[in-house]
């Protein structure tokens, strides 16, 4: 019999699992989590970068196998992980120049961001071309990512046509480490949102 890919391996629930889904409904737990095991990401960067050690020497070798496969296109990290103390920085700033409204369509609130897991980094292309704009999907760093970052254990976390279940526009820069077996069963079955992977209910808006 064909083994069935086993989606209680790993906790959603828990900051410390590679599979843990924070959404607009999902804050973690606690709200000002730290990862335990961060570690500089040795990537070109526009902001220098820290992500959890699994999750870096996965960017490591993502961003060394694009550029052997573009025939020497770089890649550089844009942004990775953020803790709650500079999220709150981060979101009121897009509150002030947008509303609350426009910010909670393009940043997360504090406790609420997949950057606080220290699993997920914003890719631009170097030297930079769409940065952290839609248009980065058209890049051939953005069309490479979309097609092949499932290899290294990332997802495309927010995809183009889901925002009534992620809750956050189409990000083609951000990519989310799960490890290699649940970004390939994502791959294989087609299904873009964690969200809709694991039965968890839309996430468009906060509660409260």
């Amino acid at each position: 019999p064909t083994p069935t890919f086993d989606a209680g391996a790993q906790s959603i629930d828990d900051p410390n699992s590679f599979w843990v889904i924070a959404d607009k409904l999902r804050p973690l737990n606690p709200v000002d989590w730290e990862p335990p095991d961060l570690v500089e990401v040795p990537v070109a960067y526009a902001n220098q970068p820290f992500l959890r050690q699994e999750a870096s020497d996965a960017v490591v070798a993502m961003f060394a196998a694009f550029t052997s496969e573009s025939g020497g296109l770089q890649m550089q990290s844009q942004s990775a992980y953020r803790s709650y103390s500079t999220q709150e920085g981060v979101y009121a700033g897009w509150v002030s120049s947008l509303g609350q409204a426009g910010a909670d369509l393009t940043s997360a609130r504090p406790g609420y961001s997949e950057h606080q897991t220290g699993l997920s980094i914003d890719v631009s292309a170097s030297p930079g071309n769409c940065t952290l704009q839609q248009c980065f999907a058209d890049t051939s760093q953005g069309q490479w990512l979309a097609s092949e970052a499932w290899r290294f254990g990332f997802v495309l976390r927010y995809p183009n046509g889901k925002s009534d279940v992620t809750g956050y526009e189409f990000e083609p820069w951000h990519m989310r480490y799960v490890g290699a077996e649940l970004a390939t069963e994502l791959h294989t079955t087609g299904v873009q949102t964690l969200e809709e992977f694991f039965g968890l209910p839309a996430a468009p808006d906060y509660a409260g």
